[in-house]
């Protein structure tokens, strides 16, 4: 017994502190593990390709840049946006969806949706500007990086029926269809797309890190009946494209970019119509 309370007795040293472990630290560390064993057993092929493919291309728009082919800048940095959705899509289609491909899409999305269009509208048009220029274009890739580190947080929660912010292929697609606009117009050597790129990468930098709500094409259900005109419109839609490829991008990309503000704005005034009809009622 005297050993016993001898031992119950005694005092720690001075300048040492035992740590104790917190309830949820096993756990933390046996996740940590499962994720490293699940790396070092590989990583899936075909998504991982489709998302390199995007690399490539954000990659390949930046050289076309520095060698003064901007119209082949903006059809790859579209190119990589199909690259990007087929990674996504097939990734859910054969249930091979990880962590790391999620984190490997979002580095090549900031080369290939962030970097790569700035780099174009700056040397395209906003050199004249100087040091607004590049600070533009600069905005425009910190907004898409936040964007894009937003989606990762929001991802299994607000993300799955709606985007909270203008995406950031969305916008880079924005900046190509403007280009390609120019081109078909005849004005790629027009001194008016100084201040139009200018106030249109604010706006898109603007966008992207805003709380507006863009439509996910994830809702979209293709296999369920729609109605008869939706086909028709559909097969209007795609013959407009093949005649007019530039209108038709440029067009549904801007709607895209302005639904979130204007859907904000009709969901303001129809607040606001139901707070007056509750306050007629009431008196």
């Amino acid at each position: 017994m005297n050993g016993i309370e001898d031992r119950s007795n005694r005092k720690m040293p001075f300048g040492k502190v035992r740590i104790l472990r917190r309830p949820g630290m096993a756990q933390d560390a046996l996740k940590r593990k499962a994720q490293a064993d699940r790396l070092k057993k590989g990583v899936y092929l075909i998504p991982s390709l489709f998302t390199t493919g995007n690399l490539f291309c954000g990659f390949f728009s930046i050289i076309s840049t520095f060698n003064g082919h901007y119209l082949q800048a903006a059809l790859f940095i579209m190119l990589a946006h199909l690259f990007d959705g087929l990674d996504g899509s097939v990734a859910r289609l054969t249930r091979t969806t990880s962590q790391f491909g999620i984190e490997f899409d979002s580095l090549a999305d900031l080369v290939a949706f962030g970097v790569a269009p700035a780099i174009l509208v700056y040397y395209w048009a906003l050199v004249p500007w100087n040091t607004w220029g590049w600070l533009a274009a600069c905005l425009y890739v910190v907004c898409g990086a936040l964007r894009l580190a937003r989606f990762n947080v929001q991802i299994r929660t607000i993300e799955k029926t709606h985007f909270v912010g203008l995406p950031i292929p969305a916008a880079a697609d924005m900046i190509a269809a403007t280009v390609l606009l120019y081109y078909f117009l005849g004005g790629e050597g027009a001194t008016n797309k100084q201040i139009i790129l200018l106030l249109v990468i604010y706006l898109l930098a603007g966008l992207m890190v805003s709380n507006f709500h863009y439509f996910s094409l994830k809702q979209l259900d293709l296999k369920k009946r729609h109605p008869f005109w939706l086909l028709v419109s559909a097969i209007l839609l795609i013959k407009l494209a093949i005649v007019w490829p530039q209108i038709m991008f440029f067009t549904a990309f801007l709607l895209y970019t302005l639904s979130g503000p204007l859907l904000w704005c009709l969901t303001a005034y129809k607040r606001r119509r139901e707070r007056q009809r509750a306050i007629a009622i009431v008196q």
